[in-house]
């Protein structure tokens, strides 16, 4: 019975991030980093500056950052939208998994417009939900509430490097804030899963437990999951030599990340 109603949660889990997906725009053909799908949310000339500082990165680092900006959510949670874009877009390096999602909605009114960093499972070491939340609250929302869009996606993007190499701290004071989207349900659910296969009392070898990130094996099996959901292929490869973003990696998100609202 334990056994069934872990399938049946992961089938649950899996059936849903399959419905998100329906709703996620196709990636963007030319491959682009920076894509404002609303088309006024940032000038040509900030757009062209944001892609050429992220291909920039990409080429030097591996590490892809993603900005999208949308009209809505289409009814969904900005966590779940922006983990499901990115799976779909295979934002990141399919053999590292190091792709970020800056996702940012511009429905809802002032106050309730949505903001979330989903971070690749490859980067949660280094950029965890804290940090995520940090840079989110300290460099991104507040320049967005005072209408200095470009620059709070400046300054996060700036964050998002400075973390990935472990140089990233928050101002004095910061503390987490109360007011983000908190723990997507999902999550909750493949939470409860795991604490039901541990204290339940799992023998044989033959069992797994859930984490976060989703399902994994004990000891010697992988990941279903984190970095196996991967997204729906590259695009081509990484761009270089100064050139254009040459596309996306086949990278893949396990769950990570943090959001707020603006």
């Amino acid at each position: 019975m334990k056994h069934f109603l872990s399938i049946f949660f992961l089938l649950m889990a899996f059936a849903s991030f399959a419905q998100v997906e329906k709703v996620i725009p196709a990636r963007p053909n030319p491959p682009k980093l920076v894509n404002d799908l609303t088309g006024n949310f940032l000038t040509p000339e900030q757009v062209a500056a944001l892609e050429q500082k992220l291909v920039a990165y990409d080429d030097s680092t591996s590490n892809q950052v993603a900005v999208v900006v949308v009209n809505d959510l289409k009814g969904y949670s900005a966590a779940d939208y922006a983990i499901a874009l990115g799976r779909s877009w295979g934002v990141g390096n399919k053999n590292f998994d190091n792709g970020i999602v800056v996702l940012i909605s511009t429905g809802g009114g002032s106050g309730n417009r949505d903001a979330f960093i989903a971070v690749g499972y490859g980067l949660e070491g280094v950029i965890p939900d804290l940090t995520a939340d940090a840079i989110l609250n300290n460099e991104l929302i507040p320049n967005f509430k005072a209408g200095n869009y470009y620059r709070g996606l400046d300054e996060a993007t700036n964050a998002i490097f400075k973390a990935a190499e472990g140089r990233y701290k928050a101002p004095e004071g910061y503390r987490k804030r109360g007011g983000g989207k908190g723990i997507p349900p999902i999550i909750i659910i493949l939470l409860v899963i795991g604490l039901l296969a541990i204290f339940g009392g799992i023998g044989g070898g033959g069992g797994g437990y859930v984490s976060r990130r989703g399902y994994r094996d004990w000891p010697g099996g992988g990941w279903i999951g984190g970095g196996g959901w991967s997204g729906g292929g590259g695009g081509g490869g990484f761009g270089g030599g100064g050139g254009g973003f040459g596309g996306f990696g086949g990278g893949g998100f396990g769950g990570g990340g943090a959001g707020g609202k603006w």
